[in-house]
């Protein structure tokens, strides 16, 4: 069975930084393009950044723009989310997904993680 693993989640202070791994066993992510979705406390999930698999391309929502980096170890096989000046409201469980191309729809991706929790307080 097909099973995408997050790891690198945890409780940062506001203003500090965290890197955010996905891997997966039976899969080999090099061949798909990779999303991250968070799922703050009490709201629906968010699409907020895919690196393609074809040609490298990167996007990002308006909520994470600038701050964080999608990018993808082809070696390991493995995608990261860099996340720096971290706030309060982003807060969530942040979830990798793995489909054929980005999208912002959940229900276009194929294959998911179970989560990790990335909290920011004082």
């Amino acid at each position: 069975q097909v099973q995408l693993v997050e790891s690198g989640g945890g409780l940062v202070q506001p203003g500090g930084s965290l890197r955010l791994s996905c891997s997966a066993s039976l899969l080999t992510l090099n061949y798909y393009a990779v999303s991250w979705f968070r799922q703050p406390p009490r709201k629906g999930r968010e699409a907020i950044s895919c690196i393609s698999n074809t040609d490298g391309s990167t996007f990002y929502g308006d909520s994470v723009k600038g701050r964080f980096t999608i990018s993808r170890d082809t070696a390991k096989s493995t995608v990261y989310l860099q996340m720096n000046s971290l706030k309060p409201e982003d807060t969530a469980v942040y979830y990798c997904a793995a489909s054929t191309a980005c999208s912002t729809y959940a229900d276009d991706l194929d294959y998911w993680g179970q989560g990790t929790q990335v909290t920011v307080s004082s």
